[in-house]
């Protein structure tokens, strides 16, 4: 707890959640609801600690702040070591009826890492209340009283998030005056928001030639053959998995490379859209992407950061790039239609990116200092 984050912003509630009988340890962090209601995923991973989710959870304040959304910052967590789906429902479902009485004048949760749409659906059962949570199932709906037509769940296994870091690259790719189609990119991540953002990618002509997940790391020089990516999506399997045989595909140039070896490879746009901490000091020194594009949640410290930045690797800090899934919790709460949806995300990313960098380039500032200025102001006035 001495390592937490106290300051005139935050944080304003936290709560932990404990059931012997269970299993359950979970944490519950309301950084700043200034500007509306706390709103963060929540995390189920064997590591998570109150610390991780406080930090998560004023990201969430800046994120909300800066796209322009009326929510406040909060973040939730729950040690999960794995085990059956019975186990996992358990876990959610009592963590959601301890914490029922914040929510959602204090809370709404929504997916995160080892959490999706059918985790989602869980918390709502539990608390009884249909917006307790985003990034539900689309076919979990509730009718809207008085008015014909229903509000239904906007899962992110739609990818928005994915969508919001591929708008924020192709914005900064345009600002820089570079050509996507003769970008070299490095995704690591390869779960919901690297594998969307590499499809969405690919399909403006973009030229992904490595991909990591934590297991392993797959390298075409090339740009990868469509199918190949396409099976491996649909599979689900770690890269670690694949062998000479099942990369051969098409040009066949994809091949495994160590998973160490990832970060040493020179590509013009690194996109980390894993977990946190995943650029640190075992490999800071190897990187030699000429932007870094933060699709997961604190890649990095923020030393390491300006480091990087001092170097003269240019930054889209995470909570500009990729608050396109917070953006899609925005709509959903509001009763969005996905395209609706889609389209918010696409304005409100590339309003904000547009917005930081040029600021950052013209000034030769670290974007997320600029960033970070204009979501406090935003926070401070409580608009």
């Amino acid at each position: 707890m001495d390592n937490l984050i106290k300051d005139e912003f935050g944080p304003e509630l936290i709560v932990k959640v404990y059931d012997k009988k269970i299993g359950l340890e979970g944490f519950l962090v309301v950084d700043n609801t200034k500007l509306g209601l706390g709103k963060g995923g929540l995390r189920m991973t064997p590591s998570v600690t109150v610390e991780e989710v406080a930090r998560l959870a004023r990201t969430m304040t800046w994120k909300n702040a800066l796209a322009g959304i009326p929510f406040g910052g909060a973040k939730s967590g729950i040690v999960w070591n794995g085990g059956s789906d019975d186990q996992k429902k358990a876990l959610i479902q009592k963590f959601a009826k301890e914490i029922k009485l914040l929510i959602p004048k204090k809370y709404i949760a929504g997916p995160d890492v080892g959490t999706g749409e059918r985790e989602m659906q869980w918390f709502i059962e539990a608390t009884g209340n249909w917006k307790s949570a985003t990034g539900k199932p689309a076919n979990v709906c509730m009718k809207v009283f008085g008015k014909k037509g229903e509000k239904c769940g906007i899962p992110h296994e739609f990818g928005s998030t994915g969508w919001g870091v591929v708008c924020a690259t192709k914005t900064i790719i345009d600002i820089l005056g570079m050509d996507i189609k003769n970008s070299t990119i490095a995704i690591h991540g390869f779960g919901n928001v690297g594998s969307f953002a590499f499809t969405y990618l690919t399909d403006m002509g973009a030229k992904v030639v490595l991909i990591a997940d934590k297991d392993g790391a797959i390298y075409a020089k090339e740009g990868f053959d469509a199918s190949l990516v396409k099976n491996i999506i649909k599979e689900k399997k770690p890269l670690s998995s694949y062998n000479k045989n099942s990369l051969r595909h098409g040009s066949g140039q994809a091949q495994k490379i160590k998973s160490e070896d990832f970060w040493k490879l020179p590509v013009d746009i690194l996109i980390p859209a894993s977990v946190t901490d995943v650029i640190n000091e075992s490999n800071k020194k190897d990187i030699k992407a000429k932007v870094i594009v933060e699709a997961g949640n604190i890649p990095m410290q923020e030393s390491i950061e300006n480091e990087l930045f001092k170097k003269g690797i240019i930054i889209v800090p995470d909570f500009v790039a990729n608050a396109g899934g917070v953006i899609s919790s925005y709509a959903e709460y509001r009763g969005y239609n996905p395209k609706k949806m889609f389209e918010t995300v696409k304005e409100k990313i590339i309003k904000t990116t547009t917005m930081v960098m040029k600021e950052s380039l013209k000034k030769n500032i670290n974007p997320r200092k600029i960033a970070m200025e204009l979501a406090k102001k935003r926070v401070v006035k409580g608009v």
